[in-house]
């Protein structure tokens, strides 16, 4: 006698879809109208009026950004970010995105002007941008600074990050991802950095990446032991 072999899912209620819910972020309009609206020249009317979703933190809710980006000049820290840019590299609005999470000085793309900035979630208004259209322009532009240039990629011959005395100021260079730094820059950089890894994966995200070499920074110049 045949009998058929039942499906996986057999004697299991059918799974429903889910349907799509949208959460609405941040604010709507100012409560009471244009009559209440606070007296602070940090607001924008058009954000009173119509109410803020932007993707900023509360305490920046209907301020324009101008007011957004002066606020933060007054607290940025003094570590730099580049990122080598020879083929459009996606990455770069994640670790721009990241970048102004940590509140870093600057973002610089060496190599190509253009980029996608879809990853950055228009957090790039807020960051401050530079352009080098090499290494060579970046390096001169760091020793002009007084900032050691950092690369991040796990060669052969790369120091720990984990533990290393990272400087207070300071450039974080990456490469794009797939390939890593250039050769110009492997042979630039004061030291090559690697994130320690433990699994089978070559490589990590270069966005991935960045966000850790950042976050270590954070921790040791930022972030108070004492506090949390």
């Amino acid at each position: 006698m045949h009998h058929e072999r039942p499906s996986p899912d057999a004697g299991e209620p059918p799974v429903e879809a889910e349907a799509e819910v949208e959460v609405e972020v941040g604010v709507g309009p100012w409560p009471g109208g244009p009559a209440a609206w606070p007296d602070d020249p940090r607001l924008d009317p058009e954000l009173l009026a119509a109410g803020d979703r932007r993707n900023v933190v509360d305490r920046y809710r209907y301020w324009t950004v101008e007011a957004v980006v002066a606020d933060l000049d007054t607290r940025r820290h003094p570590f730099h970010v580049a990122v080598e840019n020879w083929s459009h590299d996606l990455n770069i609005g994640s670790v721009v995105r990241t970048a102004n999470a940590f509140a870093a000085a600057e973002v610089h793309i060496v190599g190509r002007r253009r980029w996608n900035r879809r990853g950055a979630m228009v957090t790039d208004r807020y960051q401050h941008l530079r352009h080098h259209g090499d290494v060579s322009a970046l390096l001169a532009w760091a020793r002009g600074e007084g900032l050691p240039v950092l690369g991040v990629d796990n060669l052969p011959g790369s120091v720990p990050l984990e533990g290393y005395p990272l400087p207070r100021a300071c450039v974080l260079l990456f490469g794009q991802e797939s390939v890593g730094l250039s050769d110009a820059a492997r042979d630039a950089v004061s030291d090559v950095l690697h994130i320690a890894q433990f699994g089978s994966t070559r490589s990590i995200n270069a966005g991935a990446a960045a966000a850790i070499a950042m976050h270590a920074w954070v921790v040791r110049h930022a972030v108070d032991p004492g506090t949390g």
